[in-house]
């Protein structure tokens, strides 16, 4: 009876604090996901792939939108089976044990504020060009508060601004691909290049296969943003629905994606492309289009500015998490009224500053850098996803097949930054920033056994809650069976 109340209470709960939060439908948290993928690392970054890679790099879009899709699909079904606030960060450490969860979450944070750094530089310089006797500083100020105040008024304030901005980003590829189609069937005249479609292998490969694996970083790098659809997943009505959240997002990104980028390799020399310039507004240059400028203009800064808010939400989700469990000072879960994120965003609002005055004193070549370092961080916890699914997840022999050609294309996208001299710096930066934070987590684990082996350690680390993951769920000579799922025994 007591047990039956229990029950009645906690589901009672559970559902004011689903309204407290505000409940996601499936095709909400793909827009979403649209939302915080597209941004400046598709309207500008994609000019660095192709110049790298040449028109080839529509290979390395749809590799990364098939390496992306096996991620995504390891995330979600540890998400339909336990949504956990944590979501990746959290899966990591059930898996492999505190010191992965500790990586995992904080090399996830570092990356995106690496991430927003560069985003905010972005923002200021396409705020510039209507506003030039404005400082930069000024601009990534403004733009950076404003985020802060999206995020600080909860998930409502956030789900409302992320869709409209998705609508827009949506309404802005949809005009590039009618305006690049009037321009190619010569309905529009005055186009400022001839169009020419590559038909040998050099016009294909202008730099070899070097060139096109140099520019894979890129391509994985304008679909990162999946780590945020995995963190709202919990929010879902229905968390089975996660998959199919992540499919219509993917495969409609690698429709875009593919389209966008075939037209503008099509109507725009290769020597043309550079990293100041959005690919798109190239393509579309003619004396008839003079509005074009401003209105990718203004739309890189709505893509910018969206991808930004929701890397906040993501990092305020994130420390909100590793101060939950230890892994950050317990402060930073301290929340004002219960209800605002006083201290976190203000450790992020910290970060943000010491990004923004590194991406200002650096502004050479600083976009490709972060750029790099960023991706590649994200691609090192990608690898967390799938080698924690293998763990958690029994998915049969077709599932571990997809693990391993999920690894071997991340692999491939790491390992290609070493062939480019504009990404080389930042795989060295992204090395030297994970050694620090292997070397924190050794510590923080370290002090962490010290306390519990003495009994002094907080009881609510001690206490490890009963959850379908904890070993002592598994029976060792039979599987757990949950949802039609069969998971083995952990082997942590």
């Amino acid at each position: 009876m007591n047990n039956n109340t229990s029950k009645k209470n906690s589901s009672s709960n559970a559902k004011g604090t689903a309204k407290q939060e505000g409940r996601l439908k499936w095709w909400q948290l793909s827009l979403l996901g649209v939302a915080g993928t597209i941004g400046t690392g598709y309207f500008l970054g994609s000019s660095l792939a192709i110049s790298m890679g040449g028109p080839a790099v529509l290979i390395a879009y749809l590799l990364a939108a098939a390496g992306t899709y096996i991620v995504f699909d390891a995330l979600a079904a540890m998400t339909a089976e336990q949504p956990e606030e944590g979501s990746f960060r959290s899966y990591a450490k059930k898996a492999f044990g505190g010191l992965a969860g500790f990586g995992s979450g904080w090399v996830y944070l570092f990356s995106e504020l690496l991430i927003m750094g560069s985003q905010l530089t972005a923002l200021s310089i396409f705020a510039r060009f209507w506003l030039p006797a404005v400082p930069m500083w000024a601009f990534a100020a403004g733009f950076g508060l404003l985020g802060l105040v999206i995020v600080f008024f909860g998930n409502k304030g956030f789900d409302r601004v992320e869709n409209v901005l998705a609508i827009i980003k949506m309404a802005a590829i949809v005009m590039f691909l009618v305006l690049a189609a009037a321009l190619l069937a010569g309905w529009i005249h005055g186009g400022k290049y001839e169009p020419k479609v590559p038909s040998s292998y050099t016009a294909w490969f202008p730099s070899g296969w070097t060139g096109l694996w140099s520019s894979f970083i890129f391509a994985f790098y304008a679909y990162g943003g999946i780590e945020v659809l995995g963190i709202m997943s919990n929010r879902l009505e229905k968390p089975e629905e996660a998959p199919k959240a992540g499919k219509v997002m993917l495969i409609t990104l690698a429709v875009v994606y593919g389209l966008s980028i075939g037209l503008a390799v099509t109507m725009v020399p290769l020597k043309a492309f550079n990293p100041k310039e959005s690919p798109f507004v190239l393509a579309l240059s003619s004396e008839h289009l003079a509005f074009v400028p401003h209105l990718f203009n203004g739309v890189l800064i709505v893509a910018g500015f969206s991808t930004m808010t929701a890397s906040l939400y993501a990092v305020a989700s994130m420390i909100n998490t590793l101060a939950k469990e230890g892994d950050a000072p317990r402060l930073f879960a301290v929340k004002w009224k219960d209800k605002y994120p006083l201290y976190g965003l203000g450790l992020i609002a910290c970060g943000l500053i010491a990004a923004i005055i590194t991406a200002l004193l650096l502004p050479g070549k600083v976009y490709e850098y972060i750029t790099t370092a960023a991706g590649l961080m994200l691609l090192y916890n990608w690898s967390f996803i799938l080698l924690s699914s293998g763990r958690l997840v029994s998915s049969g022999r077709l599932g571990a097949v997809k693990r391993w050609i999920g690894l071997v294309l991340i692999a491939a996208a790491v390992s290609g930054t070493l062939f480019h001299a504009l990404s080389r710096p930042g795989f060295f930066i992204s090395l030297l920033l994970v050694s620090v934070i292997a070397i924190c987590g050794f510590i923080v684990e370290k002090r962490r056994a010290g306390r519990e082996g003495s009994g002094q350690g907080d009881s609510s680390e001690r206490e490890q809650p009963h959850h379908p993951y904890h070993p002592q769920r598994f029976r060792p000579d039979k599987p757990y069976r949950s949802k039609g799922i069969i998971r083995q025994k952990s082997r942590t």
